[in-house]
């Protein structure tokens, strides 16, 4: 049957977005690879590595929540969430643990350094670009609300990774959260992993509305994915720092990943 020029167009221009619409997806697909300069001089592809530390487990509950949430139960859904966006944009993931338990042994006198020591060591052997640890939060006082991304005080690349984070928080708990990324010198892993590390804590338990959206699916797979926005942000910013040739040749992919995924 014979189509008309209205057909024709229309057919045009869906064979044009089918066109551009994969281009992008194999855009945010490279986003997880790094490039780094090897002795001969060409850059080399390196799969970016994102170790995700879910805080607690065990018998360490962490945060109890107003009504009964437990913290380390959230922090484990969180991460095997933000595990899946990560993975999906070709990034390799480690997680310090994947069920609930504590990463002590039974002969461990002090299982809370153990623990702690034990994540430093499983980071450590990863060798990852960055770690986020994610926790929950709790305060006194039932009106205190909102996610909050700490870095240790001195670390250049840890800043600009909880300022990428912290700004990604507004889009899940909106404009009243006014909390900035904050530095901190006494957190544990902060201190003891040389790698860009951030704390992400993602809401307060102590807040009756905010605990109650904490512990729902729908809630911590926003979470995962706004983390997952400002971590590719991260990584797209430290390959700006790949050599200009390769950039030339067309391997690099400039531009923002969050305008990408936007206007997808």
């Amino acid at each position: 049957m014979k189509q008309s020029p209205y057909q024709l167009l229309m057919g045009v221009v869906l064979l044009g977005t089918v066109a551009f619409l994969s281009w992008q997806a194999g855009g945010l697909a490279a986003a997880g690879m790094q490039y780094i300069q090897s002795e001969n001089g060409p850059g080399e592809q390196k799969q970016a590595v994102v170790v995700i530390d879910p805080g607690h487990g065990g018998t360490d509950p962490g945060k109890v929540g107003i009504d009964g949430q437990l913290e380390k139960d959230i922090n484990l859904a969180v991460a095997k969430k933000l595990k899946t966006y990560l993975e999906a944009s070709d990034v390799k993931v480690v997680l310090t643990r994947d069920v609930d338990t504590g990463l002590y042994s039974s002969k461990d006198t002090h299982k809370k350094m153990a623990d702690m020591k034990k994540r430093c060591q499983l980071i450590e052997e990863a060798k990852p670009d960055l770690v986020i640890s994610i926790h929950q939060n709790s305060y006194h006082e039932e009106a205190i609300r909102g996610g909050q991304v700490f870095y240790y005080k001195t670390s250049v690349r840890g800043k600009k990774l909880a300022e990428s984070l912290q700004k990604r928080f507004d889009y899940v708990l909106g404009d009243s959260n006014k909390r900035q990324a904050k530095a901190n010198d006494n957190y544990y892993l902060l201190l003891h992993v040389k790698e860009p590390i951030v704390i992400a804590e993602c809401g307060f338990l102590s807040n009756r509305e905010e605990a109650k959206k904490l512990e729902t699916e729908e809630y911590q797979d926003r979470l995962a994915w706004t983390i997952h926005v400002g971590i590719m942000e991260f990584l797209n910013q430290k390959k700006s720092s790949a050599p200009e040739h390769i950039k030339d040749k067309g391997i690099y992919i400039a531009g923002d990943l969050a305008e990408t995924l936007r206007d997808l």
